[in-house]
């Protein structure tokens, strides 16, 4: 096989160092991840080292057992010498097409209430018409182009925030979701990077700095996320929905977002708020 041009300029031993990440992060010695793999404790050691080659076969075991995401897979494909595996097309390219259909159908049964499609980086890749009357009855979307990221709208002081009632509750969770929703269980660099910039905002409680995927549990189901207009508090929760047994990058990381009322007085209100805004596009 020939091997893509960029894995001559890693590192000799990048495989090695990649698979000792992996390891670190889900915790696993060598020793558990040959009980998982079949693998023996010997070869593992001579591949992460450089003294053993492992087939495609063999690196596919680690890797599942390691839960790594598709996109650092093929990373270590390459590391080894092999094409990478996973595919990564935009999220409306043709060979999509089955996947959008489905995507688009949820996002239109939701009605009259919002729901989103993001990427792993909560950016806005599809909506209903629901969510741009919702969002746009508190802020002017054009204000904020697209691709709108979800995170900067709830976290910037010129957007959403100053309708957020239970602001420190859920800057908190949202915060935690970062953490418990990157794929893999991981955070990547772009990620980081948004975790840095959300935290940067003016009047950001510094203790979310601080926050990873784990915390205390609330007292309630849910951490409704409370809305202000017009002088009524409207009470939402979310629900998140992914493509099962997904194959391609793009498929894993994407990701529905969809809002309910957290009660029956939110529910009523909603309807009367969409029901009596302009419904065309903003």
């Amino acid at each position: 096989m020939i091997m893509p041009k960029h894995a001559q300029d890693l590192p000799k031993h990048e495989l090695g160092r990649l698979l000792r990440h992996w390891r670190d992060i889900r915790g696993k010695s060598q020793i558990d991840l040959s009980l998982d793999t079949g693998v023996s404790q010997r070869h593992l050691s001579f591949i992460e080292s450089g003294r053993s080659a492992p087939s495609r076969q063999t690196l596919g075991s680690i890797a599942q057992a390691l839960d790594v995401p598709f996109r650092d897979r093929n990373e270590i494909w390459i590391a080894a010498g092999f094409a990478p595996t996973y595919k990564e097309d935009t999220w409306n390219a043709e060979e999509l097409s089955s996947v959008t259909r489905a995507l688009e159908r949820i996002l239109r049964h939701h009605e009259p209430f919002p729901a989103i499609v993001m990427d792993r980086h909560w950016n806005v890749v599809m909506r209903n018409p629901s969510a741009l009357r919702f969002f746009g009855a508190f802020i002017d979307l054009e204000a904020h182009p697209e691709p709108r990221n979800l995170l900067h709208l709830m976290f910037d002081p010129a957007a959403l925030r100053p309708f957020i009632v239970n602001w420190k509750e859920a800057s908190k969770a949202l915060i935690q979701r970062i953490h418990r929703e990157s794929v893999g269980h991981t955070l990547d660099e772009r990620t980081r990077e948004l975790l840095t910039s959300l935290l940067a905002y003016d009047d950001v409680d510094p203790s979310l700095r601080s926050i990873g995927a784990g915390g205390t549990e609330p007292t309630l189901p849910m951490v409704p996320l409370s809305f202000q207009k017009d002088g009524q508090v409207l009470r939402y929760f979310s629900m998140i929905t992914t493509v099962g047994t997904p194959q391609t990058i793009t498929t894993q990381e994407l990701r529905i977002e969809s809002m309910f009322p957290a009660d029956e007085a939110t529910e009523t209100a909603h309807r009367r708020l969409v029901d009596g805004l302009d419904k065309s596009t903003p």
